[in-house]
């Protein structure tokens, strides 16, 4: 019997195919194909669209074009869901003669950056295009790519030629394994992976960081950005804008602006005007508003902030968005306050399903350890979040289940998988409280915190909270140690001591 013959579609009807599909993928997604202009030789060729979904990982658009002119053929994967929250850096060690290393699975996508710093050597977003590869294959070829035009680079330019088949010799010995190198992988849309074969315990020679998204990374993205933020203002500009602050309010302390705008407005005697005034400076628990920016569509929003305090902890700013746009919805809790003098280490010990219940506030720079599974999360993986010990958990099961993409994949070595498997089994063990176990959250800045069970923190024997010295390496990381207060310090002493001098007049 005849194979069925591929039916040629329009882009218009494939989109609207795959947008229809939506996040139900378990359904069979059927293969399209749409015919396709070919950038070789100028005629018609066809691309094949499949709509997939890799198991705990992304929904991606597998792409194959072929033309049947010139032989041409192009393979490229596409993220079809969401762009993440944050963007993402991995940042791998590669020592030389470890061809494992070389064997990892790497994930890049179209927005994605690679760069090796020991040979200044820099794979833009455009270049390798949502691909699916390994370290080795990624920098074979890249070195492929740079060899394919030599012989007309000798004839236009000798020098540059040569100086190109130099670098690609340090090039190939780092994808040969026979140099060592750093392979970083920076992604805004937090929609790369490097694989990480110890998972989920971490590996020391990977390190992983997420970031905020800048004004340019969201505008290259495609978000809607504010023209103000990007960084391609001129001089002229900027200057203007400083100069319609006026002069001495640059000079004076913050507090002393919402002071003197209090002092005002009961000099005039408005009243409306007096409480609005008072509030907005003075009241420790007043709902401010202000704009804001959508982090969704980057359009402009409101959002809701006031500062209250948390018994046994500290004060807290707590912020709350929402964008009549799109709708996005975002809460967030800051910590309020000086930066503490030393940092904070919490132990809870689990033991009843009340510990569970336990509120949970974990900062940005917060790390997250489990004795029992070896699991130790380093700060910034999850974000900050006011959460539960049972929902602390659940989002370090999900988290994993993200970073760490081909979980369960068939490519997936057995021993491997069968790791994963009792990793997952023991962390859900945990929520079945079948046995005690221990949380540990290690907050360089004490702005994380754990709720204790009793009415007196001292009287519950199951939390702990431990005070230390940071290192200079933490300071470092936190940039604190090329922080300078002295003008800050200077201008509100000035400040409190001109009362004092008026008083004694």
């Amino acid at each position: 019997m005849a194979a069925p013959k591929e039916q040629i579609m329009d882009v218009r009807s494939v989109v609207e195919a795959v947008a229809a599909v939506g996040d139900d993928l378990e359904i069979d997604t059927p293969l399209y194909v749409v015919e396709s202009l070919c950038m070789r030789c100028g005629e018609n060729g066809t691309t094949r669209l499949l709509l997939t979904l890799i198991p705990h990982f992304r929904k991606v658009l597998l792409s194959a074009f072929d033309c049947p002119h010139c032989g041409e053929r192009n393979n490229e994967v596409a993220f079809a869901g969401e762009i993440q929250p944050r963007g993402c850096c991995y940042r791998l060690r590669v020592p030389s003669g470890d061809q494992k290393m070389l064997d990892r699975t790497v994930v890049k996508s179209e927005s994605a950056t690679i760069k090796i710093p020991e040979l200044d050597f820099e794979i833009p977003p455009e270049a390798q295009r949502g691909s699916l590869s390994s370290i080795e294959g990624i920098l074979v070829r890249a070195a492929d790519g740079l060899e394919a035009l030599q012989d007309e680079r000798k004839k236009v330019d000798p020098q540059v030629a040569e100086a190109i088949d130099q670098f690609l010799i340090k090039l190939r010995a780092c994808a040969s394994g026979d140099s060592s190198f750093t392979f970083i992988l920076d992604d805004p849309a937090g929609n790369s992976f490097i694989e990480n074969p110890l998972a989920p315990s971490p590996d020391p020679s990977l390190t992983i960081t997420f970031y905020e998204r800048t004004p340019e990374q969201q505008a290259v993205l495609g978000y809607l950005a504010d023209p103000s933020q990007l960084g391609g203002q001129s001089d002229e500009a900027s200057n203007e804008g400083i100069n319609s602050v006026p002069h001495r309010l640059l000079k004076e302390p913050h507090g002393s602006v919402g002071a003197r705008a209090g002092r005002q407005a009961i000099a005039q005697g408005n009243s409306a005007e007096m409480t609005e005034v008072l509030f907005r400076y003075s009241a420790p628990e007043e709902v401010m508003v202000f704009p804001s920016t959508c982090g969704a569509c980057m359009g402009k929003c409101d959002c809701k902030m006031f500062v209250t305090n948390i018994p046994y902890f500290q004060e807290v700013i707590v912020m709350a968005s929402a964008c009549d746009a799109c709708g996005y919805r975002n809460s967030e809790l800051k910590p309020g306050g000086p930066i503490s003098e030393k940092g904070k280490k919490i132990t809870l010990h689990v033991e009843n399903i009340k510990d569970l219940s336990r509120d949970v506030i974990k900062s940005d720079s917060a790390g997250v350890e489990i004795p029992e599974l070896e699991l130790e999360l380093a700060s910034g993986t999850l974000g900050g979040m006011v959460t539960t010990v049972e929902g602390l958990v659940t989002k370090i099961s999900e988290s994993l289940e993200r970073v760490h993409g081909f979980t369960f994949g068939d490519s997936l070595e057995e021993d491997r998988k069968n790791k994963w498997l009792d990793f997952r089994a023991r962390l859900d063990k945990l929520l079945s409280l079948k046995q005690p176990w221990t949380l540990i959250i290690n907050d360089a800045l004490a702005n994380s915190f754990v709720a204790p069970a009793t009415d007196d923190i001292k009287e519950d024997k199951q939390l702990t909270f431990e005070e230390y010295v940071r290192s200079w390496e933490q300071n470092e990381e936190l940039g604190l140690n090329d922080m300078d207060t002295t003008s800050a310090d200077a201008a509100y002493s000035s400040a409190d001591a001109a009362p004092s001098k008026s008083a004694g007049d």
